[in-house]
């Protein structure tokens, strides 16, 4: 069970890792057990647990961290412990493959108190596609723009997350479909201190009326623009952080399927060697490589199946 900021998707996955979608609850006859993607684990939660009563009280602590998230996803948890109440119900955690962010990664320059007894750090997040996205292309350093309802972009080495856009919550990095993404505090502290918002009514604007719906979306030549500027800024950060770039990659429901968007950020990243084939970029049917014969950047279009990761993550906990 995936239940994400803009759906809820339900997959059964067999022992071959073949899966098929499914609509309901209704819908499953038997099953081994259930893995329930949750995407903010806060710093207890770093592998794959039991969702015991108090799991479940410590992932609604959470959810003020991650209100489009961890709040759905318990909901989805208790419907499926209700329909299938006999197989074990396992929580699988987005932000577990970020736990190897370097501290300098992870450290906001706040003061200690604030680091150390609130626990405001960078968290990270999209850790199960990031993490299929690696293994699907196994070379050392590469980027992943996990681009869909939420974004991301994660630079990986040897397969471990060194640098990721998202932080402390989902709201931090690039702009998405309809969060913000990164906005200067002073901003939001202006917004708050001469009363033009509530911090209600500040934070739905920033989760629900920001991003590409405030931009006009793809067709508005601004949100094309200001959507991949921010991406291309971000990988180039990524490469910083990885010392270079062997692999571009492009996963989730706009990097799977909106050419223009890919075609547009690789345009910006030139400078760094990447090259699109055009052809293949608007052929591509992932998993697909779309760079061009000369690019130094190999550039690859992936599937996103954050179900394997998850069911790999129940059979492995037995």
């Amino acid at each position: 069970m995936n239940a994400g900021s803009t759906s809820l998707k339900l997959d059964v996955v067999l022992p071959d890792e073949t899966s098929t979608r499914i609509e309901s609850l209704a819908d499953v006859r038997q099953v081994d057990a259930v893995g329930h993607r949750i995407v903010h684990g806060g710093a207890r939660f770093r592998d794959p647990i039991l969702l015991a009563p108090d799991v479940k009280e410590e992932i609604a602590e959470l959810s003020v961290l991650a209100p489009l998230h961890n709040g759905p996803a318990l909901e989805a948890i208790d419907a499926a412990q209700q329909a299938l109440p006999d197989v074990p119900h396992v929580a699988v955690f987005d932000t577990a493959f970020h736990a190897t962010l370097p501290d300098e990664a992870t450290t906001y320059a706040v003061p200690e108190k604030w680091r150390n007894e609130w626990g405001v750090r960078r968290y990270g997040f999209h850790g199960l596609s990031v993490q299929w996205s690696a293994e699907r292309v196994p070379l050392p350093r590469l980027v992943v723009c996990h681009l869909g309802g939420g974004c991301s972009v994660t630079a990986v080495s040897g397969g471990r997350s060194v640098e990721t856009t998202m932080g402390f919550s989902p709201l931090e990095g690039v702009p998405m479909a309809t969060r913000s993404g990164s906005v200067d505090p002073g901003a939001l502290l202006y917004l708050l201190r001469e009363g033009k918002l509530t911090v209600e009514e500040l934070d739905h604007a920033l989760e629900h009326e920001s991003g590409l719906a405030a931009l006009g979306g793809f067709e508005d030549p601004l949100g094309l623009a200001v959507y991949t500027h921010r991406i291309a800024a971000a990988v180039a950060g990524m490469a910083a952080a990885l010392g270079g770039i062997d692999a571009l990659i492009f996963t989730a429901g706009v990097g799977e399927n909106v050419p223009a968007v890919r075609n547009e950020v690789c345009r910006r990243l030139r400078f760094l060697g990447v090259e699109v084939d055009p052809a293949q970029n608007e052929a591509a049917q992932p998993d697909a490589h779309i760079g061009a014969a000369d690019s130094r950047v190999r550039v690859v279009v992936v599937r996103a199946r954050e179900e394997v990761v998850v069911a790999r993550a129940v059979r492995a906990l037995g």
